[in-house]
């Protein structure tokens, strides 16, 4: 892609950056196949004209708030050409990819927009530039790969005299791989991709594959409690981190790896997940893992979800789970299945379904991946559980084109969005005592609430994580967005998320299982880990961060009154 040179004249690629108005790279085909929007008539109705983003010159954008002394100390502690006032600059910077914002950038009206982006050459600078925005009560926003879908790149200023999104991409790159230890120190700024183009050079993986995987980075990965697709195998990414560097207002954080300790309260899991709030992750030291020689996609058929569910509690109790375990429910299964029905898996699948008489039943993914000897052992042993179980295998088509189509969900959002659909997803974990529970009340909100604002929705849901006491739910919706203005669009999509998250809390799931908590969940953190759990939080940021500059507004609820 042709370089530009819009940061303050220093060379850069758009391809770093997505688009303001949608996910990913920006020259990526967004259209519908003829198949999927008759599909989605036949489903929803017509669907809207193409709503194509507004152009950058008509955003709704105030100027920078920041005067020519804070922009002369900020760019002492960064170097000149590392800081940016420009709109493109801003805007680009300016929101993460949650429904809301992207609403709100679509048509050039931001819900608010930093007043500079600051790129640190290094922790060193991230340090410098932390200091000042103490000094001259600015708030950070950490920004790296923008995935963000609750709002936690929200450039929110509170009570600061404004707000800089601190950009991570200067720090890139591996600083350590060590094949021995199985180990990689991986500065913050680093695109999933780039860490794992350089662990597969020497053999290894970081076996973390959420959706946002092209674009994420190691430090929002920790930043968030990230998990991937393959988590069940590899595990969740804090899971993963044994050690980190955190630039606070109060000095550096520096947690040193280890592979087991008994000193004190692990602090590792305080920074981990804290969102920004407390400090800059600028490094991760994480347990890597080797490459895999061999990955097999299995597809299975099971006689419904709540059998399904039953028999991959049975492969994770038993130790016979495969490093990707993805069942769909009887609703996301049949709209997978007719909007593929085009495809060679599509085929193959439906036939099977239809020769077998099981109608609509559920599709379930099995990914194991390993050394040749290791996977064979580990998918016969699996084998045995699914076909006692009553579960139909029906070949790797199904999960090849899975695996080949992982990280494309969001360019159908836009495409979605685009023609007039209001498109989202959330996501949860529970017990498997309660799993049914939670997928049968979440799901039942989803529906009321969309159906309330017009038309039959398409609300969908899979498990995509299993551990010993239970599994995570990611529940995918789609229903009319109203034809009117921002705001009133804006505030249907808040109707039915608080719905879903009452309905969560209710039903004895998380409030989030790995998209976080950022502003979207923030309400619902006393409910999650009680009234104390959250004076403890609040202690932790007063002890790092006493002028509250980082981050504002996100993870803590506001203190009542």
């Amino acid at each position: 892609m042709k370089p530009s040179t819009d940061w303050n004249g220093v060379l850069r690629t758009d391809e770093q950056r997505m688009p303001w108005w949608g996910w990913g790279d920006e020259s990526h085909e967004r259209v519908l196949s003829p198949t999927v929007e008759a599909r989605l008539v036949d489903l929803l109705g017509e669907l809207g004209h193409p709503e194509p983003p507004v152009p950058l010159e008509s955003f709704q954008a105030p100027s920078s708030r920041l005067g020519s002394d804070a922009i002369a100390a900020l760019t002492a502690a960064v170097g000149v050409g590392q800081v940016s006032v420009e709109l493109r600059d801003r805007v680009l910077n300016g929101a993460g990819k949650s429904y809301p914002d992207l609403v709100r950038m679509r048509s050039g009206q931001p819900l608010t927009l930093p007043d500079a982006v600051v790129a640190p050459l290094d922790a060193d600078g991230v340090a410098a530039m932390v200091k000042v925005c103490v000094e001259l009560n600015i708030a950070v926003v950490p920004f790296g790969g923008g995935t963000s879908v609750v709002g936690g790149v929200e450039a929110v200023a509170d009570n600061h005299t404004g707000v800089v999104s601190l950009d991570l991409r200067e720090l890139s790159g591996a600083e350590s791989i060590s094949k021995i230890d199985l180990t990689a120190t991986i500065r913050g700024g680093t695109r999933a991709p780039t860490a794992e183009a350089q662990l597969n050079a020497q053999g290894l993986t970081l076996g973390h594959f959420p959706q946002s995987y092209e674009y994420a980075t190691i430090g929002g990965f920790a930043a968030t409690r990230s998990s991937g697709q393959a988590s069940t195998g590899y595990g969740r990414f804090d899971a993963n981190v044994l050690g980190l560097e955190m630039v606070a207002p109060t000095g550096t954080v520096r947690l040193s790896p280890s592979p087991g300790t008994a000193a004190g309260p692990d602090m590792r899991a305080a920074c981990v997940g804290s969102e920004g709030t407390l400090g800059v992750i600028t490094a991760v030291d994480l347990r890597v893992h080797e490459l895999p020689e061999v990955v097999k996609d299995i597809a299975w058929v099971v006689r419904g979800f709540e059998a399904g569910a039953a028999v991959l509690r049975e492969l994770e109790q038993n130790g016979c789970a495969p490093d990707v375990a993805r069942l769909s429910d009887e609703a996301e299964t049949e709209v997978s299945l007719s909007m593929a029905a085009t495809s060679f898996a599509g085929r193959v699948l439906g036939s099977y379904v239809n020769r077998k008489g099981r109608g609509i039943a559920c599709l379930l993914i099995t990914g194991f991946e390993g050394d040749p000897e290791s996977v064979a052992t580990r998918i016969a042993n699996a084998t045995a559980i699914l076909r006692r179980a009553g579960a139909s295998r029906v070949g790797t088509a199904a999960g090849k084109a899975w695996r080949k189509g992982r990280f494309q969900g969001p360019y159908l959002r836009d495409v979605l969005m685009e023609r007039g659909l209001l498109v989202d997803t959330l996501e949860t974990s529970a017990p498997w005592s309660g799993l049914s529970k939670v997928h049968q009340e979440v799901s039942q909100s989803l529906h009321s609430s969309l159906a309330a604002h017009g038309g039959e929705p398409i609300v969908m849901c899979h498990v995509s994580h299993l551990y010993a006491s239970g599994a995570s739910l990611y529940f995918t919706f789609i229903g009319r967005q109203p034809e009117t203005d921002t705001e009133a669009r804006i505030a249907v999509w808040q109707k039915v998320k608080s719905d879903a998250c009452d309905a969560i809390i209710r039903a004895g799931g998380t409030i989030t299982h790995h998209h976080a908590i950022g502003v979207d969940h923030r309400d619902w953190m006393n409910a999650e880990i009680g009234n104390s759990g959250v004076g403890m939080l609040a202690a932790l940021k007063r002890e790092l961060d006493p002028t509250g500059i980082m981050n504002p507004g996100k993870l803590i609820p506001p203190t009542p009154g």
